[in-house]
């Protein structure tokens, strides 16, 4: 039959491979066609992997065995999959998007890695960031913008956006992205497709380059919100590698709903000039759709939400500063001689390392020292924790909370390059869910028209540590997915 990208999703790949409809074979070399059709444009992947035939090629032998044999497969045997540039992959590159580690080779796999090769999936690239997930639009990779699949002359998103753009332009059926500040959800709200990011210790971070261990966490980008399940389903659970690891039952879960989640929303943090009119109206408008659909909506008060942004960019450069201290020259990737042992430091990074990652370093660099670790590390700790006790009291009365996932529709490449400030407000709705560790989804919620265009716009929601469920339950029922 002939395989149709646009309208494909894992769930249905899934049953047409075990139908015998298709082969992984033919899936994803049907993949490989169109990312040679579009990502010279795009600029999705920074490499397409030689041997992803290679992999399907087994994965269509495993589903022929459990054809014979009556066997239950993995829905993800022989789905083709992009891989974020800093989630290792043994053998392959992996460069975070940065000149520091542009020849680097992971020397083992990911957790993540390890267990989507365990269900099957096929590798079929690694796809474009910001350097080392530093940033919301993926200009600032070493190695060129991802561009927007809705408008070649708009960013994608960031730092995820090659992910994103790879999910959007039928360049794979999901792709894993990392989520420090937005970096999954961001990027998934200005290409129209679903972007989760779990509760922090859900997913194993083991074999991802840090940017912020207390923020990071690995999820996936997919069409469907019931692709994002199938994906994290797959990845989630304990890793003995990584020390923040939670347990499925470490939180009870707790349901306000009887037939359906209650979600609340937060009016008095939407009532700024600094949303836009049409992703305003377009999350007024899946308002209104879930009140059509029988959900409760209900106003709630977040107290301390308006300090989350200047909280996570001060705690975010701290650990920037401390987790990227190891590339020196010495162990990893670039190195570049100087007059002496500390010059080679200073001049491998001033060579390897962008501006944006460098102004993060510094930025880190100054709150943790001396004198100044107490007045602003310490003091946005103590914010940080009063935010999350905010939202933890919210969920006494709700059992979700609605905002849009970002404040305006995909920008000009460009626009915000020269302006830091204006591109660390794009994050002022998603921080919360890593400050407070929380779990969080955009899903798509309508268009806003610009210059002539349709651009995506998303619907963020954030659920109870450990609560995913509700999330997938009410991204599906949105989106009217079976």
């Amino acid at each position: 039959m002939k395989i149709d990208l646009k309208s494909l999703t894992i769930k249905k790949a899934s049953d047409h491979l075990k139908k015998g409809d298709f082969s992984a074979v033919e899936l994803t070399q049907a993949y490989h066609d169109e990312i040679t059709k579009k990502n010279k444009d795009i600029n999705a992947y920074l490499e397409v992997f030689d041997d992803a035939l290679d992999a399907a090629k087994q994965a269509d032998e495993k589903i022929a065995d459990a054809r014979k044999t009556r066997k239950e497969i993995s829905p993800l045997a022989g789905i083709p999959c992009g891989v974020k540039d800093n989630i290792l992959i043994k053998g392959k590159i992996a460069s975070a998007a940065s000149k520091i580690l542009e020849n680097y080779h992971a020397t083992y796999d990911a957790t993540v890695i390890k267990k989507l090769a365990a269900n099957g999936a096929v590798f079929l690239g690694r796809t474009n960031m910001d350097e080392f997930a530093m940033g919301g639009s993926t200009e600032n990779s070493a190695f060129g913008v991802t561009k927007n699949p809705y408008d070649l002359g708009r960013v994608a998103g960031g730092s995820s956006g090659g992910s994103a753009a790879a999910v959007a332009m039928d360049g794979a059926l999901f792709a894993l992205g990392s989520d420090t500040g937005g970096s999954i959800r961001q990027p998934a709200s200005f290409c129209g497709v679903v972007g989760l990011k779990p509760t922090y210790g859900a997913v194993s971070r083991y074999g991802v380059m840090a940017m912020g261990s207390s923020l990071d966490q690995i999820g996936p980008i997919a069409k469907t919100a019931s692709d994002a399940e199938i994906v994290f389903n797959a990845i989630k659970g304990n890793d003995l590698k990584d020390g923040t690891m939670i347990k499925d039952n470490t939180y009870t879960k707790k349901r306000i709903g009887k037939n359906k989640p209650v979600i609340g929303v937060p009016r008095h943090f939407l009532a700024g000039d600094g949303i836009d009119h049409e992703v305003l109206k377009a999350f007024n408008e899946a308002v209104d759709l879930f009140k059509a659909k029988g959900y409760e909506m209900k106003e709630i008060k977040l107290p301390n939400i308006s300090y989350a942004l200047m909280v996570y960019y001060i705690i975010m450069p701290a650990e920037v500063s401390s987790n990227l201290a190891r590339f020196d020259g010495v162990k990893y990737g670039l190195r570049k001689n100087g007059k002496d042992g500390i010059d080679d430091y200073f001049e491998t990074r001033r060579v390897g390392f962008g501006r944006e990652v460098i102004r993060r370093i510094l930025l880190g660099t100054y709150v943790l020292s001396s004198g100044y670790y107490d007045a602003y590390y310490n003091r946005a700790n103590a914010v940080r924790r009063m935010i999350t006790g905010d939202f933890l009291k919210a969920f006494e009365s709700v059992d979700a909370i609605a905002m849009p996932t970002a404040p305006s529709p995909a920008f000009k490449i460009g626009e915000k390059a020269s302006d830091p400030v204006a591109m660390y407000l794009e994050d002022i709705f998603t921080v919360t869910a890593n400050l407070t560790g929380l779990p969080a989804i955009s899903i798509p919620c309508g268009f806003a028209e610009n210059s002539g265009k349709k651009l995506p716009v998303g619907l963020q929601l954030t659920a109870r540590h450990g609560d995913e469920s509700t999330l997938f339950e009410t991204g599906k029922d949105f989106l009217g997915e079976s």
